[in-house]
């Protein structure tokens, strides 16, 4: 189920008229109108306004906003506000507000100030859910439920009482018995040896290192606990209103919520993507978190919160200079977004969020932000076409939160340098800078269709897992640190990498990490030398497999590096760059980019259906060259292009259609 009651591509942003007096509210939607505004995210920290008192509801400034929406044709991305519990709850029930691994009880004052496994809690939201549900059911603004904001952005995590009952009825139902869940944690390890279900505990602050099997159950009963809060207001709103999608906002690559699970629960993908335009990377960082987005349900998805300009809440908030802000908005389009959406439509005059940029600002409508929004508005209409089409991949990054988690596991590791996220990075910003389109998976989806599958790391690795990657016919990556424990955080009999040591034909002696600022030389079969940083391996290979690149130097001096066996590749290292080795997969897999060689940089090139975007984040013009074709419409701007080179703008965009050949 998508947005199927919305035509077109969406633009609007989070609307709060509780912040304004009534009389600011027509100026709003007659502004929204103006920009092009079709849809707005409403209510998402309402709660204290619309139950000011425990049962007692008052919707009627609710009505007259949805009412005056719709008047304008503009609909509602209707929040359930059940993001931060008001005041009179905490106060009644202080036990609702979550508690950190010190033990301290964290205050009312902010927001996402409560226990995800807090009955009263979950209760109180559910209430709400339904009475909501049950008044809005049949306006005609209602779009899209929104359940909460931003899960785990405040509270991923609760160690309270109330939370280590859950966690006991969640490692009960995995373990079943306490025999299975000492044999799952090892604890005959430092004499942790449970004998009854009440000693076990969440793992908080203690003297040393925590199990990091605990751990890992821990990071996934917390998303799981969440994910409970949102499927209990999901559940009344699919009773109350079936037809009408439910979505919750996710904040693109995040470790804490597992979302390959949380994206089976919704209808619609949503994301809050904030790139900061002060990193040179930003683009790259985006584009992966979009393609994770477009990957989660393998459908259009939607960029739920953006900012126009700057944000609040970074140690420096640097503005989007003159066109970045469109430029962001049609990358997110790029990449599969049925929608442009910001937070916020109007900017504050108080609170935490008073310097966030807004589509309108401070400044009202004589200012550079407002004329960049009425700008936008224009080109997303243009582009109204684009909506529901797809993208296709022949690349599939690998992504599994167990293997993030267990590798992000503190002080228990050879190093705590191997992040996954940059991890991705490296494999991703290579083929981002190639115009090449990229998908991301988890490790047990079926692959077939791809022609070249990564896995940056596989730390956690199953034997169904391994069988999945073996049924593969395309080129397989593997990277290193991979295969080397089970589901339980288990090292595997035999050594890394575990169920993989046939596919890849090599078995790790010894793992080796880096120091900071030490780096080890590779050289590849054909002489081409590459810089490893922060890891290292020592490697056996089969008489099967082949050495493609070998350690110049150090104690590893002529021992494999890179090898491959069959079509499966095996890195025991980490290339500063992998560009080299990645060509070679490429060309060996027959995958090209979208414009074929050549992309310029600072370019990215973007298939949607038939519709080609080109987008330069550089501060001078660039030209593609595309391959000859009958010729283009660059739908920004409606003019014909001939077929071969485009060239596209600092900091601009095209956004071509190939013309029907005569």
């Amino acid at each position: 189920m998508g947005l199927t009651r919305l035509p077109g591509l969406l633009f609007g942003g989070d609307y709060n008229p509780e912040q304004w007096p009534e009389e600011v509210w027509r100026e709003d939607v007659r502004l929204m109108a103006e920009a092009g505004v079709n849809l707005v995210t409403v209510a998402v920290f309402s709660w204290s306004r619309l139950e000011p008192r425990p049962g007692s509801y008052e919707f009627g400034w609710l009505d007259r906003v949805l009412d005056l929406l719709h008047a304008h044709g503009i609909a509602v991305d209707l929040a359930t506000a059940t993001a931060t519990p008001p005041p009179w709850l905490v106060r009644a029930h202080p036990e609702i507000q979550p508690v950190d691994a010190a033990g301290t009880r964290l205050e009312f004052g902010s927001r996402q100030g409560y226990c995800p496994s807090s009955p009263v809690f979950r209760a109180a939201t559910v209430r709400l859910a339904r009475a909501m549900a049950e008044r809005y059911r049949e306006h005609p603004a209602l779009a899209m439920w929104h359940i909460s904001n931003e899960y785990a952005d405040h509270t991923a995590e609760c160690f309270c009482a109330e939370s280590a009952r859950d966690f006991r009825r969640w490692l009960q139902g995995r373990h079943r018995s306490l025999d299975g869940l000492n044999a799952a944690w090892g604890t005959s390890c430092w004499g942790q040896h449970y004998t009854d279900w009440t000693q076990v505990e969440p793992p908080r602050k203690a003297p040393g290192p925590v199990n990091p099997a605990q751990l890992l159950d821990w990071r996934r009963f917390s998303s799981d606990a969440l994910l409970a809060c949102f499927e209990a207001e999901r559940a009344v709103l699919k009773e109350v209103t079936p037809d009408i999608p439910v979505t919750t906002n996710f904040m693109s690559v995040l470790r804490d919520l597992d979302y390959w699970t949380w994206a089976a629960a919704e209808d619609v993908v949503t994301d809050d993507a904030y790139p900061d335009p002060a990193d040179p990377r930003a683009a790259v960082k985006a584009a992966l978190g979009y393609d994770l987005m477009r990957s989660l349900k393998r459908q259009p998805w939607l960029l739920l919160e953006s900012a126009p300009s700057a944000v609040s809440w970074r140690p420096v908030n640097v503005p989007k200079d003159p066109g970045v802000m469109r430029l962001h908005s049609l990358q997110a389009l790029a990449h599969g977004s049925d929608g442009v959406m910001f937070f916020q439509w109007r900017q504050a005059r108080y609170g935490p969020e008073k310097f966030h940029s807004a589509m309108l600002p401070h400044g009202g409508t004589a200012t550079r932000q407002w004329r960049e929004t009425l700008a936008l508005g224009a080109d997303v209409r243009r582009l109204a076409g684009v909506a529901g089409t797809g993208t296709r991949a022949e690349v599939a990054l690998l992504l599994d939160w167990d293997s993030w988690w267990g590798l992000e596991a503190p002080e228990s590791m050879p190093s705590d340098r191997l992040r996954l996220h940059e991890l991705l990075l490296s494999w991703y910003t290579p083929l981002h800078a190639r115009g090449i389109a990229v998908d991301l998976a988890p490790p047990g989806r079926d692959l077939a269709g791809y022609r070249l599958v990564i896995a940056p790391n596989l730390y956690l690795c199953t034997a169904e897992h391994a069988a999945a990657l073996a049924g593969f016919p395309g080129r397989l990556v593997v990277g290193p640190f991979s295969g080397v424990v089970d589901a339980a955080d288990r090292v595997h009999e035999g050594g890394a990498p575990g169920p993989l040591r046939d596919l890849l034909g090599v078995r790790v002696e010894e793992w080796r990490p880096l120091p900071d600022g030490v780096t080890q030389e590779v050289v590849t079969a054909d002489g081409t030398a590459l810089t490893a940083r922060t890891w290292t391996e020592w490697l056996d290979t089969s008489e099967a497999t082949e050495v493609l690149a070998r350690y110049r130097g150090g104690p590893l001096d002529g021992r494999p590096a890179v090898t491959r066996r069959g079509t499966a590749t095996y890195l025991g290292c980490l290339p500063e760059d992998p560009a080299p080795l990645l060509d070679g997969l490429l060309t060996d897999a027959g995958i090209t980019g979208v414009t074929g060689p050549g992309l310029p940089a600072g370019v990215e090139a973007c298939r949607r259906g038939p519709y080609l975007f080109l987008l330069n984040h550089g501060a001078g013009p660039a030209t593609v060259p595309l391959p000859v074709e009958t010729g283009f419409t660059d739908l920004l701007t409606g003019r014909p292009l001939p077929g071969g080179p485009v060239t596209v703008g600092p900091r601009d965009a095209v956004v071509l259609e190939p013309r029907p050949t005569p």
